[in-house]
């Protein structure tokens, strides 16, 4: 409590006033973004009311956040924070909340481009496809301000969706520093262990670590773990099964809470994203951002966002996306090289002290919304 006090103290300058925000989200408060700004909100001594649900389905989710949110008192907020997934939200929030409360909207991806051209479910000139191109746009223009990960990904958002840049902010996702800091394991074996887990998405280009995997596979001391499953799980199964790839363990899902301990133990995590999936170039990955929070050795695509964080060879180590070779490369000169993995530890890990914890990312949201009341008064 003390540390807490103190941190609030430090971030806000000794400033006693205190902010009351009702915090609505379509996704649940324990999902990353979410999880990270309400701690760094708190951690920062804002007074925050949640309307949230932890339902599984967005279709029960959603109505009952909106059923919280009628019954409470938006008079006396200052404002109104919509978290992810808030697209579905954010018209009947508006319309809900008096018009002198501005509203704070963490856009944090784009639907119509998940749906349209990462997931590809929809064609963009379909009808749904037009529906999420509208739910993004609308749900923009409502809001007082919006934030984005990163400046990559607001170009995106003002260039697709013809907004004026001056509402959008980036603020990184970051990680939990409670549940993705640094600790000491228990090795299973002497072997290089590279780490990586993912929902088996195009965006996040597991293929080409499959082949990369294949490319190192005659040193014979280098293994490869992949948690998780998803989309293209059974595909990515086929690949290995094709290229009779050795060195590949599938771990399958793991308690979320599990991947510390299993991060720990790896002598690399792949931040990705390795595909050539557009939508890759515009955005961090929540893995990059929990590996420098563990103080790993971290390997990330070369692309105009992770650039806004990381620093080849200083902090991460970059690779030419969609590049198995590229990749390859990269273990090895990781393997071989012990003072670099160090190095880039201790880099990626002051990086995430500095712009990535939730105290930090708490302060930078705190004050973005107290500059939008002020503005609005």
């Amino acid at each position: 409590m003390l540390k807490r006090r103190l941190t609030y103290f430090i971030n806000t300058g000794g400033n006693n006033k205190v902010t009351r925000i009702i915090f609505v989200s379509g996704r649940e408060p324990s999902y990353v973004r979410n999880a990270v700004i309400l701690k760094g909100l708190r951690i920062n001594g804002a007074d925050v009311v949640e309307c949230t649900n932890t339902s599984n389905s967005y279709l029960v989710r959603c109505p009952k956040v909106v059923g919280k949110f009628l019954l409470k008192n938006k008079k006396d907020c200052d404002a109104v924070f919509i978290g992810y997934f808030g697209q579905p939200l954010a018209g009947i929030i508006r319309y809900l909340t008096p018009r002198d409360k501005p509203i704070i909207f963490d856009a944090f991806l784009s639907a119509y481009d998940t749906m349209c051209f990462d997931r590809k479910k929809f064609k963009p000139e379909s009808l749904m496809g037009k529906c999420f191109y509208g739910l993004d746009k609308h749900s923009c223009e409502i809001a007082d301000k919006v934030l984005l990960d990163t400046n990559a990904h607001i170009d995106y958002f003002v260039n697709t969706f013809e907004l004026e840049r001056e509402k959008f902010q980036r603020v990184f996702i970051g990680a939990d520093s409670t549940v993705f800091y640094p600790r000491d394991a228990v090795r299973e074996n002497k072997k290089f262990t590279v780490f990586h887990y993912s929902t088996f998405h195009p965006l996040h280009g597991v293929e080409y670590i499959v082949k990369a995997a294949k490319m190192v596979e005659k040193y014979g001391d280098i293994e490869f773990k992949l948690f998780g499953a998803g989309m293209e799980y059974n595909k990515i199964l086929k690949l290995v099964d094709t290229l009779n790839v050795k060195n590949v363990k599938f771990m399958g899902w793991t308690d979320f809470r599990k991947f510390p301990i299993e991060m720990s133990k790896a002598d690399v995590c792949l931040g990705g994203h390795f595909s050539d999936v557009e939508k890759a170039r515009r955005v961090i990955s929540e893995k990059a951002f929990e590996a420098i929070a563990m103080k790993r050795a971290v390997i990330v695509g070369d692309n105009p966002a992770n650039r806004e964080l990381f620093i080849d060879k200083e902090n991460a180590l970059l690779v030419e996306m969609a590049n198995p070779e590229s990749l390859a490369k990269a273990i090895l000169e990781l393997r071989d090289n012990e003072r670099l993995r160090e190095r880039i530890a201790e880099g990626c890990y002051g990086i995430y002290r500095e712009k990535c914890s939730p105290e930090v990312i708490g302060g930078e949201v705190k004050g973005i919304i107290e500059k939008t009341v002020d503005s609005a008064t």
